[in-house]
């Protein structure tokens, strides 16, 4: 088999302990044993009255906490939201955390882009840029030079960015396969293709990414209207070693969680030979597991649980989707495999 890298599940690294002071060398060294890894839920997009949400940082922290998140990133348009008086009265260790984010808000020809910038230290003003795939990367390069995770908001909307414009850009891990927002053409059509569509082009084309789902959520005080952008629609489940920005923010950008629109999992692993993904199963509901390699063909389809998958070499890359039989979904990161 081809020798391929893992940017999943068994990430764990080993810090040694050393004394202090003058017999530094007749000190006994022993590792230390690394922290367990555990799953924590949380929405990297969402919006308060600072830019276009309806309610405050406040009430947008509560509903998070209240509804069985660990983490949320608050992303207001062009504008950073302070999060150290919402963590003081919301925050609890190991419970739940409030990040703090921006939606750098560009334009190109009149067309809105927007990446999002997880943990910035300050606000980003937008760049601009002669083309999508540069005012992208100009964006991209600000984020990261204020210690933030970019990553790239609802391709489709107003049918802004392009795979090829993706596949361009560098620096970047992370991009949006679902929004939660009703406006935001997920599904593509009309000859565009949709979210997930993209991603197997970028990844086809040699790329790692990593797709995320999130709520883009505006609307918290008028869930009986099913159109607006409500919370609760889109998530990510993140495998890290402690609920802290940087745990959570290190392992998204190595691949180890994944996306979900409602259906939770056991647990996922890879190895050096298989894919292993095992379904929280409704007994109401029926699952589906699809394996996708390049090009977004489907290498096996099963309806067992665990769904193990046995790695031939030859795949460019595989994901896996699970589809639950009343529409929702979650979809695990990419394997790549190393070109000969």
């Amino acid at each position: 088999m081809q020798k391929f890298t893992l940017f999943l599940c068994s990430l764990v690294i080993s810090f040694l302990t050393f004394g202090s002071g003058p017999d530094l060398a007749a000190q006994t060294v022993e590792p230390q044993k690394p922290l367990p890894l555990k799953w924590y839920k949380g929405n990297t997009h969402a919006h308060t009255i600072n830019s276009d949400g309806d309610s405050t940082p406040d009430e947008v922290a509560r509903w998070y906490r209240e509804n069985g998140y660990n983490f949320l990133v608050l992303t207001d348009h062009n504008f950073l939201t302070k999060v150290d008086g919402l963590n003081a009265l919301h925050g609890a260790d190991e419970k739940f955390i409030v990040i703090q984010g921006e939606e750098v808000s560009d334009l190109f020809e009149k067309t809105p882009i927007h990446i999002n910038g997880l943990n910035v230290e300050k606000k980003v003003e937008p760049q601009g840029g002669k083309t999508t795939a540069e005012l992208i990367q100009r964006n991209v390069d600000a984020i990261r030079e204020v210690k933030g995770v970019p990553h790239i908001n609802h391709p489709n909307f107003q049918w802004a960015i392009t795979a090829d414009d993706l596949k361009k850009v560098q620096n970047y891990k992370l991009f949006e396969i679902y929004n939660g927002h009703g406006l935001v053409n997920n599904l593509g059509g009309g000859g565009k293709p949709g979210l997930e569509e993209i991603w197997d082009m970028i990844l086809s084309s040699g790329k790692l990414v990593y797709g995320i789902a999130v709520d883009d959520a505006h609307d918290f005080k008028h869930f009986e209207e099913q159109k607006l952008s409500r919370p609760g629609k889109g998530w990510v489940v993140v495998r890290a070693a402690k609920l802290s920005a940087d745990s959570i923010l290190e392992a998204m950008e190595r691949g180890d969680f994944y996306a979900s629109t409602g259906v939770e999992l056991i647990d996922y692993q890879v190895n050096s030979k298989t894919m292993t993904i095992s379904v929280k199963q409704d007994p109401l509901s029926k699952y589906t597991v699809r394996f996708i390699g390049k090009d977004g063909n489907i290498l096996k389809e099963t309806f067992e649980n665990p769904a193990v998958y046995e790695f031939r070499g030859d795949e460019l890359y595989v994901r896996a989707k699970v589809l639950e039989s009343n529409g929702k979904f979650a979809w695990t990161q990419p394997v790549m495999f190393s070109k000969k």
